[in-house]
């Protein structure tokens, strides 16, 4: 299977542009784009191979990452942790309510692993 041109170009030419963007590239495989958390878990798998080098830009910039001017170039602060800036900092799961109880649990009920 021959790679796309174009996501070769991204890969060799954008990525270094690009703060906290990685490419994992496993030799017969199509290109993808692994989206992580800041706790470095998956978030999802974008595909590549049948997008252009301009597709790819600009879905990039539209999941928040932050494009430089030149490789080497500072990052700003706000975008320090981009692209996951804009995720809305939420309290702890299980935070006591005012009156110092904890909420419920319904362990039961919830399915994390389906």
């Amino acid at each position: 299977t021959g790679h796309s041109p174009q996501v070769k170009a991204f890969v060799t030419q954008d990525i270094p542009f690009y703060h906290n963007l990685e490419m994992k590239h496993l030799p017969g495989a199509d290109p993808e784009l692994v989206l992580l958390s800041l706790r470095y878990e998956e978030l999802e798998r974008i595909p590549l191979s049948d997008m252009t080098r301009e597709e790819i830009n600009q879905l990039v910039q539209e999941l928040g990452f932050y494009r430089k001017e030149t490789p080497d170039a500072p990052v700003p602060e706000e975008f320090q942790f981009a692209p996951a800036k804009s995720l809305p900092i939420l309290p702890p799961p299980q935070a006591p309510t005012s009156d110092g109880k904890t909420p419920p649990k319904h362990d039961k009920e919830e399915h994390p692993d389906l």
